[in-house]
């Protein structure tokens, strides 16, 4: 019988193909490109004496752009170098987005910051002189969270069935005339439906008395397209499956929807909400005609003059005086804060009514 000779010798090494030889960027390249781009950036901007550090960053990113372009085409070819600088646009058009935020952040706390206090959050304008420092923002807190609460308890149920009423139930002409009509007040100006209650006013009772009710009614006209468009999404996104599921059992329409259909997209319904205050709780135009603003606290949103936090910063910014516009800027300190905090309660509250899914 033969035997086979197996030769046991060691072959000779393979070296492995170095990253460049096989044409691919390693991984720490981008990273280094920004690193270098962000160095270069700042030394132009720095011998440039450009004050701004945005226009350091925004000098920085074009060198990254063309510095990934400028590498990835030597190494990878023309192709990949093309992908990756609208990779890079992707990322520089998210940076552009976030910069404002940022600038706007920056100047608001480095302005507003030295003026808040407990005095300021506890104290209004009366018997205070603009041109003195003191006074605070109280009045205009509580008639802020009156006029937007009662527009959120006008708006908020109307916005959400009529939602519910476009995807669950809407056809033909009504439906087409009702989203028609959505899509334009959606776009309606502030000042408009200012005027339309004022308007409204004096043709019910003859005369426009200054509260914070007429203001909140103008703010409901502006908060419930926006409930309605998010809310129909957010019932969009609900599988079908859990309807026809709900319906194969007997289960009515109506508790179908009010036990599955809502229930399944509260999260997105209260985040909607939650911006659509959010986004009324800055407008000044509808609170300067109807509310006409205040120096003492009033806490009744159906008798007298309200102050608000919107028209107080526009009231206290016009004075011209250091001491009004350091005012301006901590309300607007405020004002910011007031709009994370409804962010921040979307967030739980669509944390909490979100369905609880059972494993085993």
């Amino acid at each position: 019988m033969s035997e086979t000779v197996i030769d046991t010798a060691p072959s000779a090494a393979v070296p492995a193909p170095s990253l460049l030889s096989s044409r691919r960027l390693p991984r720490w390249t981008p990273p280094a490109i920004a690193v270098a781009a962000i160095a270069i950036g700042c030394g132009v901007g720095a011998g440039a004496g450009l004050s701004s550090h945005i226009q350091w960053g925004l000098i920085a990113l074009l060198l990254f752009v063309a510095g990934s372009y400028a590498v990835t085409a030597a190494v990878e070819g023309r192709r990949q170098a093309k992908d990756r600088v609208a990779t890079s646009l992707v990322w520089a058009a998210f940076v552009l987005a976030v910069l404002p935020l940022y600038s706007l952040v920056e100047t608001t706390i480095k302005r507003g910051a030295g003026v808040i206090d407990g005095t300021f959050l506890t104290h209004s304008m009366n018997n205070v002189l603009t041109i003195q420092p003191g006074g605070g923002v109280y009045h205009a807190i509580i008639g802020t969270v009156e006029q937007v609460g009662l527009a959120g308890v006008i708006a908020t149920p109307i916005g959400i069935f009529t939602a519910v009423y476009l995807v669950e139930y809407g056809k033909g002409r009504l439906a087409s005339a009702v989203t028609f009509f959505v899509d334009v007040m959606t776009g309606i100006p502030s000042i408009v439906s200012g005027l339309f209650i004022l308007s409204l006013w004096f043709i019910l009772i003859g005369h426009a008395p200054a509260s914070g009710f007429p203001g909140a009614l103008a703010l409901a006209i502006l908060m419930t397209p926006i409930v309605v468009r998010s809310t129909e999404e957010m019932l969009k996104l609900v599988p079908n499956e859990l309807r026809e599921a709900s319906l194969a059992l007997g289960v009515p329409k109506w508790r179908t929807i009010t036990k599955v259909v809502v229930p399944t997209a509260i999260g997105g319904i209260t985040t909607g909400v939650m911006l659509a205050l959010a986004r009324i709780a800055g407008e000044s135009a509808p609170i300067a005609l109807l509310v006409f603003g205040s120096n003492v606290i009033n806490t009744n949103p159906f008798n007298g003059p309200q102050a608000s936090l919107p028209y107080y910063i526009y009231q206290q910014y016009v004075n011209g005086n250091d001491a009004s516009q350091a005012r301006a800027w901590g309300a607007a300190l405020v004002l910011i804060a007031f709009v994370m905090i409804l962010n921040l309660v979307a967030r739980l509250i669509a944390r909490w009514k979100a369905p609880k899914h059972s494993g085993r």
